[in-house]
């Protein structure tokens, strides 16, 4: 992460607690992420490759929850106030909480992926074209950027409104937030099979239009970082 002027970074500190911290939240999300890899790759060829690519990047949104309740609990007690005060700028803090969403989401994605896959070749189906395009330019990606939709959207949730413990707090719903892009599509491309014009090309195309679209949201929320982030929004409400 970016260093402003002499204070040290805090990218590591951050990432080491938003694993503690969401521990939870990571074995939930990877857990749960294994468990449908497995019944997929064991169902069968056709189902693992026409719906798994379609399912997973919903996982890493729960499992990276953990660097939201960093930011969330670090507003309310009072860290945030001194690290600005230290010195840092909220548009380092921001891209720090949000480099170690990146680091769960990866965490999440390799496992989650890499039993399903590692899974699905063991039963003796091999990798074809389609399957390997699905994961890299669908799956993989749209995992990162539903987290990463999800953190910001929950960073900028968290400094505009004035949180308490238990109350006013993005943590249990950004989650949902994360999610709806795939919900999205997994939801239009069944609606295109079961109208009859599903295919590669028509699947790939709303896959990549989704995509294209919370890619635009994020770099959108990313450029309003000096305009919602300011220092005043994150000190302690209390």
């Amino acid at each position: 992460m970016a260093n402003d002027g002499a204070t040290p970074s805090i990218f590591w500190f951050i990432a080491r607690r938003s694993f503690r911290s969401g521990r939870f939240f990571l074995s939930y999300g990877t857990g749960v992420g294994i468990l449908l890899s497995v019944a997929l790759a064991l169902s069968g060829g056709a189902a693992f490759q026409s719906s798994y690519p379609l399912v997973a990047p919903i996982f890493p949104v729960v499992g990276s929850s953990g660097a939201i309740v960093v930011f969330t609990n670090d507003r309310i007690k009072g860290v945030l106030e001194y690290l600005l005060a230290y010195g840092m700028t909220p548009r380092r803090i921001f891209l720090n909480v949000l480099g170690s969403a990146m680091l769960l989401v990866a965490v999440v994605t390799t496992a989650t992926i890499g039993v399903g896959v590692g899974l699905f070749v063991a039963r003796g189906h091999s990798i074809g074209t389609t399957l390997a395009l699905d994961l890299l330019v669908y799956s993989v990606p749209m995992s990162f950027l539903c987290v990463a939709f999800a953190t910001t959207v929950g960073m900028m949730w968290t400094s505009l409104s004035s949180p308490r413990a238990g109350m006013n707090s993005p943590i249990g719903l950004i989650p949902f937030v994360g999610i709806l892009p795939a919900i999205i599509t997994l939801f239009a491309i069944a609606g295109l099979a079961f109208s009859g014009a599903s295919t590669s090309q028509n699947d790939a195309i709303v896959g990549l239009a989704v995509e294209s679209v919370v890619l635009i949201l994020v770099v959108l929320l990313i450029s309003g970082l000096s305009r919602f982030l300011r220092r005043e929004r994150l000190l302690s409400p209390a």
